[in-house]
């Protein structure tokens, strides 16, 4: 990890986290994978295009990679919600997952939202349920699943996609139950203690490898490249592992894992 990031305050990592020169889930696909072709709802709902999602090649290895977009102009990020997926979004990263386990290919998920969309429509197509249905099945789904939050990881928003065998984060990303916003109003009712909150959160990548809770922290230098460069190298690594084991002993080590939360 960069040592400048070590002194960094959780307000300075969730702001980082955050800002616009942040590499995009676009960026990530697309330069990661050969051969990306993206499938959309395939008439299990409306497509949601906050939620890329599609089949590539990882190092000549098929794989199903599922990843939340921001958007990266105006009308891009409104389309998408600002990162916030539907349930429909929900509903066809399950699918393709689902389709992965049936064609033994391992599953990538990125994630980078401040949380599912809390619209009324949202609401009334069943976003609750559409989240904790992912849950469950990520969590007994017989395929490796590695996920690498690269932004914010916002609440069930992000655990939907974060529920596999291992959880990676940027060293500019944070994982949290809300926003620190959100918590210092709740808190406090002032917003403006943002700051404070994400201290007393713990929502820094450091922070959670203390607890156990992520399984390493990756370097994130300007040069978007490298930082691809750097996910893609821990990806062929673990992925290797994992693809080792017995399908028993992979969904049994998960559930261990969740378990200990």
């Amino acid at each position: 990890m960069e040592g400048d990031n070590l002194t960094k305050s959780a307000g300075q990592i969730v702001a980082a986290s955050r800002a616009e020169q942040k590499i995009t889930g676009e960026q990530i696909v697309h330069s990661l994978l050969s051969d990306f072709m993206e499938l959309h709802a395939g008439g299990i709902g409306s497509d949601d295009p906050a939620v890329i999602g599609g089949i590539g090649l990882f190092h000549e290895q098929p794989v199903t990679v599922i990843a939340i977009d921001k958007g990266d102009t105006i009308d891009n990020k409104v389309n998408k919600h600002f990162g916030c997926p539907t349930p429909d979004g929900y509903r066809k990263s399950l699918h393709l997952m689902k389709q992965a386990a049936k064609f033994h290919r391992p599953v990538l998920c990125f994630v980078n939202t401040p949380g599912a969309y809390p619209g009324q429509e949202a609401e009334e197509n069943g976003q609750g349920k559409a989240i904790a249905q992912n849950i469950i099945e990520m969590s007994q789904l017989p395929t490796p699943i590695i996920t690498v939050i690269f932004g914010e990881g916002g609440s069930g928003g992000a655990l939907a996609l974060a529920s596999g065998d291992q959880v990676w984060m940027l060293e500019n990303s944070t994982y949290s139950i809300l926003s620190p916003e959100g918590f210092a109003s709740i808190l406090w009712k002032d917003s403006s203690r943002a700051d404070e909150a994400a201290q007393i959160m713990q929502l820094t990548p450091r922070d959670l490898q203390q607890k156990h809770i992520i399984d390493g922290i990756l370097e994130e230098p300007n040069d978007h490249r490298q930082v691809v460069q750097n996910i893609d190298r821990v990806l062929q690594q673990q992925l290797s592992q994992l693809q080792k084991m017995p399908v028993e002993d992979l969904v049994k080590k998960r559930y261990e894992r969740y378990r200990k939360f």
